[in-house]
């Protein structure tokens, strides 16, 4: 057995401890979990430690829709993108939250995020906030279908984007520019001929109303608040740290940089999420 194997594990930063110590009472804790979450998966964030933008705002719902030109090049971005999302692998923050449900210290885990990487660390009952990017709905007939399918339908449809490469971007996308995105042939539903979206939330859209209401009565029966990797610059985020503070239940936030809620929150850390958790959460 090496040397390193007999080393003692690193002790627990003084943020981590801070963690522990203000969680040690809770016994339900309400978890909500953004983008941070994800990037030691490989999948970038879209905002900097002040809460601004780092690159151009996601497509809204509207341009989606109503615009051919952008649809086509939505599709053909996140066609190159896809396959990233679709290998990432849950990372040292998921695990955590995954195990600490399963010893029933959660009692509900909302998230922001659409990669589905909770669920694949273990998490159960996952509130998918914004939807997940591995499914497809039809905006027609509402019929619902694999991702992965459609991954294989536009692979068919345009056989000469297959090879290109792109930098990684934020929720499936890849920066592809300067291309003719007219040329990129999008498939219709199979069932109806209808447009296709990815089953996500965009900007421009409501969360689904049923979807909000669980998550609300959920956090009513939790005893705690806690937000890790999310700045909650977007409000569908930001009011459920609003709804806690109106309820007095303690919020606590585990994030690198500026929030939303900081001035509701009781306590705020800025420490690595994954090894912050670990050692906050023990086993």
């Amino acid at each position: 057995m090496s040397a390193l194997a007999n080393s003692p594990a690193p002790a627990p930063s003084p943020a981590a401890e801070r963690l522990r110590a203000w969680l040690a009472p809770f016994r339900r804790v309400f978890v909500l979990t953004g983008a941070g979450c994800s990037t030691r998966s490989g999948i970038p964030d879209y905002r900097d430690a002040d809460g601004q933008w780092k690159r151009t705002p996601p497509v809204t719902y509207q341009a989606f829709t109503g615009d051919a030109r952008v649809n086509a090049r939505y599709w053909a971005r996140s066609f190159i993108g896809w396959p990233r999302i679709d290998e990432a692998q849950p990372n040292a923050v998921h695990h955590a939250l995954a195990d600490w449900g399963a010893r029933g210290g959660i009692s509900a885990l909302l998230t922001q995020n659409v990669d589905g990487l909770h669920q694949r660390a273990g998490s159960q009952g996952v509130i998918d906030l914004h939807g997940r990017l591995d499914g497809v709905v039809c905006l027609s007939c509402r019929s619902h279908s694999a991702r992965a399918e459609l991954q294989t339908r536009l692979a068919d449809a345009n056989p000469d984007w297959a090879g290109l490469e792109a930098t990684t971007a934020p929720d499936g996308d890849a920066d592809l520019d300067g291309l003719d995105f007219t040329r990129f042939h999008v498939p219709a539903c199979e069932t109806c001929g209808g447009m296709l979206k990815p089953d996500v939330v965009f900007f421009g859209e409501n969360v689904p109303r049923e979807r909000a209401v669980q998550a609300g009565d959920a956090l009513k029966a939790s005893d705690a608040m806690l937000v890790v990797g999310s700045s909650l610059m977007v409000y569908s985020g930001f009011r459920f740290a609003r709804m806690a503070a109106e309820a007095g239940i303690p919020l606590a936030i585990l994030n690198r940089g500026r929030t939303r809620a900081d001035e509701l929150a009781a306590l705020k850390v800025e420490d690595e999420a994954g090894a912050a958790l670990a050692a906050a959460l023990g086993g």
